[in-house]
């Protein structure tokens, strides 16, 4: 019974090969598009102004308190009725920039205003600009604070990046639910396509624990 089933698995080896690429692809795309995008608010967020905080603030909030599946149904169902129409991809796309922005916006505001304000008065005090402030300043010593969260963030986003199979688009998720029907063995296929996204987030994982274990052996040097 198991190795007939696990012969119609070997079967659908490319679908899950399809659906995995997809699944790369999908968060790959998001990830460079959230982080641009979250740093960009995170800077603006902690640039001074109370209007455009207190409006980035709201967005983060709103985006951080709701159920992501409710999000993508709202741009793949909803946005039609206004006469936006949106492919699966394009949705998936959409909604998991705008997810991964915002929690990284919020990772780069902590970063940024980490910084000692004492760096800062310096930086003013040498007749920086506050663009020059930030890019020479404020955002590299931002950064040590910021990668180990930032990797993590990244790993939970590309699971998050399941949910869209739940508008028909052909992820590592969505092929174990049209691989199910086939083969009655749901322990079996969800534990393989667990597996599958263990292999893609794997390395990330790896890459935040060194990042968490070099910035903790700096501050020790520092302390000492």
């Amino acid at each position: 019974m198991i190795w007939q089933q696990l012969q119609s698995l070997a079967g659908s080896y490319p679908l899950a090969l399809r659906g995995l690429g997809m699944t790369v692809i999908l968060s790959l795309i998001s990830l460079v598009l959230g982080t641009a995008l979250g740093f960009g608010l995170g800077i603006l967020r902690t640039g001074g102004n109370r209007l455009i905080s207190s409006v980035i603030g709201a967005w983060v909030d709103l985006i951080r308190g709701t159920p992501f599946l409710v999000q993508i149904f709202l741009i793949f169902f909803i946005l039609p009725e206004f006469g936006i129409e949106l492919d699966a991809f394009t949705a998936g796309i959409i909604a998991l920039t705008n997810l991964a922005a915002c929690f990284i916006c919020e990772i780069v505001a902590a970063g940024i205003r980490s910084v000692p304000t004492g760096q800062v008065e310096a930086a003013l005090a040498s007749g920086l600009s506050r663009w020059q402030r930030m890019r020479q300043v404020v955002l590299p010593q931002a950064m040590r604070i910021v990668l180990p969260p930032l990797v993590g963030q990244y790993v939970l986003l590309i699971k998050d990046s399941s949910v869209v199979s739940a508008i028909g688009l052909t992820d590592l998720t969505r092929v174990g639910w049209l691989v199910v029907q086939r083969v009655p063995n749901g322990l079996l296929v969800f534990f393989l396509v667990g597996v599958g996204y263990f292999i893609v987030c794997y390395p990330l994982i790896m890459l935040a624990r060194r990042l968490e274990r070099r910035m903790g052996a700096a501050h020790g040097e520092v302390q000492l």
